[in-house]
């Protein structure tokens, strides 16, 4: 089966700037862009009734996908756009579509009046089950939205895009993770933000004697240990300029204040198969809800 982008689409703004993103990421990767709609099965007693009307709901999800497909053939000449309609239920349908994709885009909807992003739980359940990169796109993502501003503040097309961010944990680095973030800069031609936070000493809640010592010494080595596990990776896209940043504090804390002005996130998400089934991480789990750019969740062993 051949590679593509695919998205998940449904009739919600959220969903046709998941769409968007997805088209320039399948320009970017040079693949064809897969969109998605799932129908969740009727039940027998519902679809009895003549207040559903199913011919009328398959002409419009048709519908949907068909503009779509067309606007996106518009404003991209030249990408491939593939639609297809499936019946089931969402989750696991998009999950096996992401089985087949080398990225699964999904929307997220901001909270009315809130800092944060509602992520329902049909997507965090994807997230926490696809074996394949998925990244949530916000409701107001714009074409440009990527890119930064031009003299006049306005993000033209051809603008240089902000950096990626990367969150790493540097005691248990990942080829696969590392592996995309520094290929998603790599094709959007910017830097490489890594960031890695690490605790603050036990004893600096006492102040002892020493503690601004102590912390010097653990800042020192933790950015040399964030240098060892980047150095293989520079010399391997040798033209992608990478940014360490190494920060005393909570991980999610500080990944989310170092994303405010990224192009795209990248954050890991282990792969368990305990008795207590799938989950995503408390600094994944952050990134979703806080971070206003586009985040990308890389499952890895």
């Amino acid at each position: 089966m051949s590679r593509t982008v695919t998205v998940g689409l449904d009739d919600s703004p959220e969903s046709r700037a998941a769409a968007e993103w997805a088209a320039r990421e399948a320009l970017l990767r040079g693949l064809p862009l897969k969109i998605v709609h799932v129908q969740e099965p009727t039940p027998k007693y519902v679809a009895r009734t003549a207040l559903l009307d199913l011919d009328g709901y398959q002409h419009w999800a048709q519908q949907l996908t068909h503009e779509s497909a067309e606007g996106i053939r518009l404003r991209h000449p030249g990408i491939e756009v593939i639609t297809e309609q499936l019946t089931g239920t969402v989750a696991d349908v998009l999950c096996e579509a992401a089985g087949f994709a080398d990225v699964l885009v999904l929307g997220a909807r901001a909270l009315s009046g809130l800092r944060g992003f509602i992520v329902g739980s049909v997507s965090l359940g994807i997230v926490a089950r696809a074996e394949r990169p998925v990244v949530l796109v916000r409701a107001e993502e714009q074409a440009a939205d990527e890119h930064g501003t031009d003299p006049a503040g306005v993000p033209p097309a051809a603008a240089p895009f902000p950096p990626v961010v990367l969150g790493l944990d540097i005691d248990q680095p990942d080829d696969t993770l590392l592996e995309f973030a520094f290929d998603a800069a790599a094709r959007r031609n910017t830097a490489l933000r890594a960031v890695h936070a690490w605790p603050e000493p036990p004893t600096s809640f006492y102040r002892f004697p020493g503690d601004a010592e102590l912390h010097d010494t653990l800042e020192r080595g933790q950015a040399s240990l964030l240098s060892k596990v980047l150095r293989p990776w520079r010399q391997k896209f040798p033209d992608v300029e990478v940014i360490e940043v190494s920060r005393c504090g909570s991980a999610a804390q500080v990944l989310v204040s170092d994303s405010r002005d990224a192009s795209l996130v990248v954050v890991g998400r282990r792969i368990r198969t305990g008795s207590f089934g799938a989950h995503i991480g408390h600094v994944t789990h952050s990134a979703l809800h806080h971070v206003t750019a586009p985040v990308a969740v890389v499952a890895h062993g």
